[in-house]
């Protein structure tokens, strides 16, 4: 269930305007909370509902013209995102399962979006140069978004995680200290 409580939050994160939100996005802690959480039949619901908020977002909030193709990288990388949280979270979730999965979510999805971001804009005139210099500079020009990324999704899989084993812990605790008082 909270894993579909946190899914909606990212589904919110990305149509509520949050400019005073510093770029917070709930998306990738979400879909790696997904993954670690829910079985494999329904990893493609976040996949579908983040899609269908692409969609909304192109065509009504930002008065573009739709197309799939352009969006076939990050859709992959939902999924993938769904993936690594099953494979680093899934079993055991530890502090540095949690902060690696915390770096490689918002890490894979820079390198990926950007490089095709160039790929598709590095023809002559394009908004980025043919070659390494061109592909640099995107990533530069991508670089405030990784960071807020980093954050975001830090953020989210510290409390997706932290919150609840804190509580079973001052439970255990308070448990723990009722049987010594008596």
């Amino acid at each position: 269930m909270y894993a579909y409580l946190l899914l909606l939050a990212a589904l919110l994160s990305r149509v509520i305007p949050h400019s005073g939100w510093f770029g917070f996005t709930a998306v990738g802690g979400s879909l790696l909370y997904f993954g670690a959480r829910r079985n494999w039949r329904e990893m493609l619901l976040p996949v579908a509902a983040l899609a269908a908020v692409d969609y909304y977002l192109t065509v009504f909030a930002y008065g573009y013209s739709f197309h799939a193709q352009d969006y076939l990288v990050t859709w992959g990388w939902y999924a993938a995102a769904i993936v690594l949280g099953r494979i680093l979270l899934g079993s055991k979730v530890s502090v540095l399962r949690v902060a690696s999965a915390a770096i490689l979510g918002p890490t894979s999805f820079f390198l990926v979006s950007n490089y095709a971001v160039w790929l598709g804009s590095h023809y002559p005139g394009g908004m980025y140069a043919p070659g390494l210099g061109g592909l640099l500079t995107c990533y530069v020009a991508g670089l405030p978004f990784y960071g807020r990324d980093l954050v975001s999704t830090g953020l989210v899989l510290t409390l997706a995680f932290g919150v609840p084993t804190a509580v079973r812990h001052m439970a255990d605790g308070r448990h723990l200290a009722e049987r010594q008082s008596l």
